[in-house]
């Protein structure tokens, strides 16, 4: 399903990972594709409050979870800057949705990185 919110399309996702060589792009990629799949599901469920909204975060800062094992095998990992970027990436996404309310802890809570 393509994404509709303009917003979101026009967002250049984990750009401040792009561009740091500590972070490998493929492995940056897998993490920009679950932040879209978040948006697609987003958009085919149409969560109609946060906590709807929360449970389908919580699934994709679990696919983060997976994926920081792949950062280190790259050589890299998911440490306090980039945790930040990430969250300021799922806090985008909610409001982006007109989740202004979205608390960002509760965005990716059980998040391990």
């Amino acid at each position: 399903m393509p994404i509709t919110n303009q917003q979101i399309v026009g967002h250049a996702f984990l750009r401040q990972m792009y561009d740091d060589s500590y972070f490998p792009d493929h492995v940056v990629d897998r993490g920009k594709a679950v932040l879209l799949r978040l948006c697609e599901r987003i958009e085919a469920e149409r969560p109609s409050n946060l906590e709807s909204l929360y449970a389908l975060t919580q699934a994709a800062t679990e696919e983060f979870n997976l994926l920081d094992s792949e950062f280190v095998a790259a050589g890299s990992e998911i440490e306090t800057v980039a945790r930040e970027w990430i969250c300021d990436e799922f806090c985008f996404v909610a409001s982006a949705y007109e989740f202004t309310e979205a608390e960002a802890e509760e965005l990716t809570a059980g998040r391990d990185w």
